[in-house]
């Protein structure tokens, strides 16, 4: 009996010890423990973030933490504090105007390819201010590196028009052979005009447009583009050759060509000074894919060779020809707009014949998989926020959804009647997407929010590229408004 009591004796102290240590330790450990059902610090939740259009629930887009997530919490005192996750439109956010633009009115520029005019109109009434003449085939309106000059690419008439964005009147046009589209290295140093019938990239002064060097590229139709997350490569899109192009810009030499057809990539891996690295040759075949694309020359699954003289169908519904301007036949692909996805690692590629989008590695350059939007997927634009992407199916006349977290579509905007939906931009407050009708001498606005269709407004014959402006942004790199 003296034992028993003893050894009661005994574990009254202890359970009192221990629940003190406890205590102890946990104060010393940043706080209260973890609440039941939460995750381990550092540790991401899959099921938190925003709703995109269409009620999919997904992690933002930019990789950050979903509201609630323990890494989302601050972190102790002495840590090593945490790296932010990229996000190269993290200064493209509602209110991030540029002081170089902050005086600017709000304006939409439309450029009617069929009129050789500019039609001008204010957002906020719909209501058309002006219309003014330009030179022949205009096709884009580019905002400048520098943020104050637009720019006006009159394809056909080999000259860029200058617009001043406080007054939204033309200035004297410069003479520019073939620009059919125009951006802008990242660091400024350079214009880029795509030379789309001379199969050719130039390289010219930002402020004259006086040109510098002009890069032959392996392809037909370099016409569309975007530059991967440090700069120093763009990837273009060669439309009637169905292949994409990186160029190394401080070289000024490709280093891989991209076909789509049958997945392969050609690497000429390059240094800085041009040269090329040892053990690698131009038309080495890096990658080819396995699944789903066909041998090269094959016509399964409606892949032809490059260089047939077959000619391709015309999707369903489409109002273009297989042949181009300029004579050439049309491949089954037909790569467009180009966008990075907001953490660097993906370039997403519209084709209009494959009706969906290509998933393209932003670092190897090779084909990671595929999304269908649409009949005539064209123009590509990137929320505010990050987590979307818009793109525009001209031949369907809808704009599909799709989610940078799933990398599927979340949702899909239709046109009443149907359309021409083609390319555009988003307003600097996110609400609003503009696009024009290409065929239907139009420009759609589309609410954000819930994707109504809620102005349908005349313009002039063919509208093309659109710029939406001012927006948000440090920098254009060019293109109807692609900004850091």
């Amino acid at each position: 009996m003296q034992r028993l009591r003893s050894r009661r004796h005994r574990h009254a102290v202890l359970v009192p010890l221990i629940g003190l240590t406890a205590c102890v330790l946990s104060a010393c450990g940043g706080g209260p423990a973890p609440a039941p059902g939460s995750l381990p610090p550092g540790r991401a939740s899959t099921t938190g973030g925003e709703a995109p259009s269409g009620g999919v629930t997904s992690a933002p887009a930019d990789g950050s933490a979903a509201p609630g997530d323990a890494s989302a919490r601050p972190a102790r005192p002495g840590a090593a504090p945490r790296t932010p996750p990229m996000d190269v439109y993290a200064h493209d956010r509602p209110g991030m105007l540029s002081p170089a633009v902050a005086e600017f009115p709000e304006r939409v520029y439309v450029p009617n390819s069929e009129s050789d005019t500019v039609t001008v109109i204010d957002p906020r009434t719909y209501r058309v201010l002006r219309t003014f003449k330009v030179g022949r085939r205009p096709q884009h309106v580019v905002p400048s590196w520098d943020l104050k000059t637009l720019w006006v690419s009159n394809d056909d008439g080999d000259s860029l028009t200058p617009v001043d964005p406080m007054t939204g009147r033309p200035g004297r046009p410069v003479a520019v052979d073939d620009p059919y589209n125009l951006y802008f290295t990242p660091d400024g140093r350079d214009a880029l005009v795509m030379a789309e019938r001379e199969n050719r990239l130039d390289f010219l002064s930002p402020r004259t447009m006086r040109l510098r060097r002009s890069l032959h590229m392996p392809c037909r139709g370099v016409n569309h583009a975007d530059f991967t997350a440090d700069g120093k490569v763009m990837l273009a899109t060669c439309e009637f050759s169905g292949r994409l192009v990186a160029v190394d810009l401080r070289a000024r030499k490709v280093r891989a060509v991209v076909d789509l057809a049958d997945g392969t990539t050609r690497r000429r891996d390059l240094r800085h000074d041009g040269t090329r690295r040892h053990g690698t040759r131009d038309g080495d075949v890096s990658h080819r894919l396995r699944h789903g694309f066909t041998q090269h020359g094959s016509t399964r699954h409606g892949f032809i060779q490059h260089g047939s003289t077959r000619n391709t169908t015309t999707p369903p519904g489409s109002t273009r020809n297989t042949t181009t301007r300029h004579g050439s036949t049309r491949n089954t692909t037909m790569p467009q707009d180009v966008k990075l996805s907001p953490d660097g690692t993906t370039f997403y590629v519209a084709d209009m014949a494959k009706n969906g989008v290509w998933l393209v590695d932003a670092g190897k350059f090779r084909v990671t998989g595929f999304i269908r939007t649409g009949r005539g997927a064209h123009g590509l634009h990137v929320s505010r926020d990050s987590k979307l992407l818009y793109v525009s199916n001209r031949d369907a006349g809808s704009v599909t959804v799709v989610s940078f977290a799933l990398r599927r579509p979340v949702d899909t905007w239709r046109i009443p009647g149907g359309g021409s939906p083609d390319t555009g931009g988003v307003s600097a407050d996110g609400s609003r997407l503009w696009l024009s009708g290409r065929h239907d001498g139009v420009v759609y606005v589309f609410d954000t929010g819930d994707g109504r269709l809620i102005r349908t407004i005349d313009v002039g014959a063919g509208p093309h590229g659109l710029a939406v402006y001012p927006q948000p942004g440090r920098y254009s790199l060019g293109h109807t408004g692609v900004f850091r």
